[in-house]
């Protein structure tokens, strides 16, 4: 019989590892200061040695608390999701606290860019307890709404793949504009000219581009909101006509 294969270990189930240090390290000073570095500098800048110096201990310090980068990058992103709020007990019913938590989480990526960048190799994140509060949370909105618990999974993944693909071209935007050191209006100035001539072979990007740089009609993410949400809600009626 062959042996059996060692579980996979996560940072979440895994126990703390004490140890006497001075000065006194947590990990949660551990993860405040990640998160600091990363909002400043994006993921880029992370590193373990880098993360020591800003605490003022080594490295190996470190690793008593994470066993990797990678294990770093689960809490940070955790810790992250733990600024999205979901409303159990929304007046306007399941649609309108989905509504809130998908701007939420589009909030939370857009005050924090380079999460987008490392949520596909975040390891096994969802098993953090903001992520999976949030998750259950989201599900019970679901639930509440009349969607069965297999819907609601799927309902929910469906969302917020929504949010994380509009999240994920809007950091790039972001990220980018930040690295210019120019302000949207002034970035759209200097780069009208180029676009301009680019399209120009493309009629309906020609004419779309210009519609674009002559009104402010917004960013697009509350239409394409609306419209998976007017999905899950068809969905919900004809399941509901089906029983």
């Amino acid at each position: 019989m062959p042996a059996k294969e060692p579980a996979i270990q996560s940072v979440w189930t895994r126990p703390r590892r004490s140890r006497r240090e001075q000065p006194a390290l947590s990990r949660e000073q551990i993860v405040t200061e990640a998160v600091s570095l990363l909002d400043a500098e994006g993921i880029e800048a992370l590193s373990m040695r880098r993360l020591g110096t800003r605490l003022n201990v080594g490295a190996t310090s470190l690793y008593s608390h994470v066993a990797n980068k990678d294990e770093l990058v689960e809490l940070v992103v955790d810790e992250i999701y733990g600024e999205m709020d979901i409303r159990l007990d929304d007046p306007d019913g399941w649609r309108s606290a989905a509504a809130g938590a998908a701007e939420s989480l589009r909030g939370t990526i857009r005050r924090h860019p380079w999460m987008a960048s490392v949520l596909g190799g975040a390891g096994l994140s969802y098993l953090g307890p903001n992520m999976m509060r949030n998750t259950d949370r989201l599900l019970a909105v679901l639930e509440a709404g009349g969607f069965s618990l297999t819907e609601a999974d799927r309902a929910m993944k469906t969302l917020i793949a929504y949010v994380l693909g509009f999240g994920t071209s809007e950091a790039a935007w972001l990220t980018a504009l930040a690295r210019s050191g120019k302000s949207q209006q002034e970035w759209a100035e200097s780069v009208w000219p180029t676009v301009k001539e680019a399209v120009r072979p493309y009629p309906r990007l020609s004419e779309w581009y210009a519609q674009q740089n002559a009104s402010d009609d917004g960013d697009g993410f509350s239409y394409g909101l609306d419209r998976v949400l007017d999905g899950l809600e068809a969905r919900l009626r004809s399941t509901a006509d089906a029983v």
